[in-house]
């Protein structure tokens, strides 16, 4: 990810983020401050947001990681909404470091049926 996110975020910007040039992820930031984050990510399903969700969890320096597919305060917003509190490191490092952990076990797993 680039180093842009040390800015400051007004609530209606959109962050697109790649990992190639196969792949492009829509973020757009609600909420930012040193110990929360509030993200909604376009396009991602349950299947994605409890993986992220999950090896945020993971690491020692999140506090809590959740996620809403339908927040009540979005009049049928579906696009999911990710949460991520953390006192010891920035939130979006934290999602940064989650996301580059799923890109390495996503190559490994890959590795590993093609090796099978």
């Amino acid at each position: 990810m680039a180093d842009d996110h040390n800015s400051e975020y007004p609530g209606d910007e959109t962050l697109k983020r790649g990992l190639g040039e196969s792949f492009r992820m829509e973020l757009r930031v609600i909420e930012k401050t040193d110990t929360e984050l509030r993200i909604e990510i376009a396009g991602e399903d349950h299947t994605f947001m409890n993986v992220l969700k999950g090896v945020l969890l993971e690491a020692d320096d999140v506090a809590a990681a959740t996620y809403d597919m339908n927040p009540e305060q979005s009049g049928g917003q579906t696009e999911p909404v990710l949460t991520v509190k953390s006192e010891t490191v920035d939130p979006l490092d934290a999602v940064e470091d989650a996301a580059a952990s799923i890109t390495d076990r996503t190559a490994a797993l890959r590795d590993a049926v093609t090796a099978a």
